[in-house]
This record gives C-alpha cells, sequence and structure tokens, in this order.
C-alpha cells in the first residue's frame, strides 16, 4: 500500500509537483483514496503476455547458450535423475528427451559436467515409465483444451479474462462477509471509544 501510494504520487503531475515544492502530499486527492484500478497498475508495470510471446520464447530459448547452460545446471543438481531434469527445463515436452541426453552425454564427455550412474546406467523401465506419464499428461491437457473450447491466443484470452472475473466475485463475496462478521463490531468498537472521550 504505501508503495502503491508513492507510486501514485511519483506518477502524478500534479502531486508530483506538490511534493517536490513543499514536501507534502493531499491525502485526500484521487491518487491516494485507494481507487486505483490494480490491473491497470500491473499493466503499466508489466506487458501482457500473449501466446505469440510464449512461443517466440520458445524458438530463442531452445538450442540456445542460456538452454545449454540450464540443461548442465538441472544435471549436476539432480546428479543426472532425467525424471527432475526433465521436470525443471524450460520449454521441453517428452519428445526433447533425446536431444537433451545427446547435449548431456556431450558434456559428460568433454569433461564439462561429472557423470552420474543415474543418468549413465538409468534402468530402462524408468525411462518408458517417464514417457508414458509425458503421454499421458499429454493427452489429458489436449482433452481439457477441447472441453473448454480453447483454440486460437483469442480463446485462451477469453478463458483467462472469464476466470479473472470469477476470482474476483469469489473475493468480493469473501471481503462482504468479513466485513458483515466484523465490521458491525468494528463500528461497535469505535462507538464505545467515543462514547469514554465524551464521558471524560
Amino acid at each position: 500500500q504505501i508503495l502503491g501510494k508513492a507510486y501514485a504520487v511519483l506518477s502524478d503531475a500534479e502531486q508530483r509537483a506538490v511534493y517536490d515544492e513543499k514536501g507534502t502530499v493531499n491525502e485526500e486527492g484521487e491518487a491516494l483514496r485507494g481507487e486505483r484500478d490494480w490491473r491497470e497498475y500491473w499493466r503499466l508495470l508489466f506487458k501482457q503476455i500473449t501466446v505469440k510471446d510464449i512461443e517466440d520464447f520458445e524458438k530463442s530459448y531452445k538450442n540456445s547458450e542460456e538452454e545449454l547452460a540450464d540443461i548442465k545446471t538441472a544435471y549436476v543438481d539432480f546428479e543426472g535423475d532425467m525424471d527432475k531434469i526433465m521436470e525443471s527445463l524450460l520449454c521441453v515436452d517428452y519428445t526433447d528427451e533425446p536431444r537433451i541426453r545427446k547435449i548431456i552425454e556431450k558434456a559428460i564427455d568433454s569433461g564439462e559436467v561429472p557423470s552420474y550412474k543415474g543418468f549413465v546406467k538409468e534402468p530402462k523401465r524408468k525411462k518408458m515409465a517417464r514417457k508414458r506419464r509425458a503421454e499421458k499428461e499429454a493427452r489429458e491437457a489436449e482433452k481439457t483444451k477441447d472441453e473448454l473450447g480453447i483454440g486460437g491466443e483469442d480463446d485462451l484470452k477469453a478463458l483467462i479474462q472469464s476466470r479473472n472475473k470469477d476470482r474476483q466475485k469469489e473475493m468480493d463475496d469473501f471481503l462482504a462477509q468479513l466485513e458483515a462478521k466484523y465490521g458491525n463490531n468494528a463500528k461497535k468498537r469505535r462507538k464505545k471509544t467515543a462514547a469514554k472521550k465524551g464521558k471524560k
């Protein structure tokens, strides 16, 4: 809230001018009344991510130096456990595993990373279990996508907006319940305090 108020003052030319000149702010001003559209504020700080942005990032990330470093780091961190390596890497699915394995094998051969038994002698059944699990997840994701009617980017936006509205309604209901439960008590306490002061 404090950061929000500071931003509200600094981003408003009139409020900023008053603050620069007098070192004070108008607490009753519109900028500080708590009526800010926080979604709009968030959008000022961070641009909206689209499906195309994700696809573009994936294209630039795959086979990049950054991905190569991430693969080596994950390999060392998880001591060659391919289950954990595949779960932690960005922009990969089970079809990427042969490519990831080749990168790791090359790094082992060149001495860049140690040779872990969990990777070099991974049981075949573990590989097959990982593949089956990944294929099942992919089928479930596709099924969910069809059920939700998500096709293009516009559909995805509509789904996100719909969920945001649902969350907003849930939050409003929750706040209304809190106000109903505690609001009256708070008012009564304030009245009692005022009454005591009046008696003094």
